[in-house]
């Protein structure tokens, strides 16, 4: 495995707030790597240190095989970025804002911003004043200037910030088809958490500057929490029926049991036939599968993940 982005015991102190804390993480190449957290949290003080913005009070970042420092000039031809709001000259147009971004890297071509453009579907505000843009054309003109020089590494703050419903499905397209036709990785931060469900191929979850978790889709498969929910008139002689059977059983406040072990899950036909034979059919049955969203919240303990 190719690693694209690799940080050791990265940390970042302001006085005696710590904003990273011992952050080791790696990245391969050609993935999107999904950074979660809350408000706060450390992503973009994470971003701003991988690319060099600010130095870390402790650990190394490299980034494409090179060590991350103030005033390096090598991996930065390769690497694309957005890191919070949009930066651009808001009384130069589209157009104009990104042939200056072009200017940055002699290597890219005319063409290159006409091509960019279009692919951000930016052609109706190409002679637009970026001080007259929404909130969603402004984050395209962002991730245009981002992608205008045909980088190997992404390092995208909330990339679809500010967008539409629609925008949001052509980001996570054109995100999609990056990795896949052209072998771009993406490390990005994001608060939408049903689009990093979609996108990521491999998640990370930091909490109040420290990684909590690292896990890829198939790992977050098998660590979301899914369980049978079951109302019953006789709720004592159930009890009595699932536990005998050996199933991992809670009670919760509504008067529900709560049947925990996977197996119930995948045969709630079976739990309930056990029920009706025992003497305590089961009035309702409910599979409850935990989101990505609801995964998260318990995992850093915040009134919404299921701790019941």
């Amino acid at each position: 495995m190719n690693t694209v982005i690799e940080t050791e015991n990265l940390g970042k102190r302001y006085g005696d707030v710590v904003a990273v804390e011992n952050l080791s993480l790696r990245v391969a190449e050609g993935e999107i790597y999904a950074f979660l957290g809350l408000n706060g949290a450390g992503k973009t003080t994470t971003i701003r240190m991988l690319l060099g913005m600010i130095k870390p009070t402790t650990g190394t970042a490299h980034v494409l095989n090179t060590r991350v420092s103030l005033g390096s000039q090598k991996p930065w031809a390769s690497v694309g970025y957005l890191v919070e709001a949009p930066h651009c000259y808001p009384e130069l147009t589209v157009e104009e804002n990104l042939e200056v971004a072009r200017r940055l890297h002699p290597a890219t071509p005319p063409g290159a911003v006409g091509d960019i453009i279009e692919q951000l579907r930016l052609s109706p505000y190409a002679h637009r004043r970026a001080g007259n843009l929404s909130q969603g054309n402004l984050q395209r003109l962002g991730v245009a200037k981002a992608l205008l020089h045909n980088p190997k590494l992404l390092l995208l703050d909330e990339p679809a910030n500010g967008m539409d419903p629609a925008g949001i499905v052509e980001m996570r397209e054109l995100l999609l088809k990056l990795t896949r036709e052209q072998g771009v990785t993406v490390f990005m931060s994001s608060h939408i958490l049903a689009e990093v469900a979609r996108l990521a191929q491999r998640i990370g979850i930091i909490h109040n500057g420290r990684l909590l978790q690292e896990l890829d889709i198939d790992e977050l498969e098998c660590n979301r929490r899914r369980r049978l929910l079951i109302r019953t008139r006789d709720i004592q002689t159930a009890q009595s029926i699932l536990l005998e059977a050996g199933h991992d059983i809670e009670v919760l406040q509504n008067r529900i049991i709560a049947v925990k072990n996977g197996y119930s899950f995948e045969h709630s036909d079976d739990i309930a036939s056990l029920l009706v034979q025992g003497g305590a059919p089961p009035t309702e049955l409910i599979l409850e599968e935990e989101d990505l969203e609801q995964y998260f919240l318990r995992l850093i303990g915040v009134n919404g993940g299921q701790n019941e």
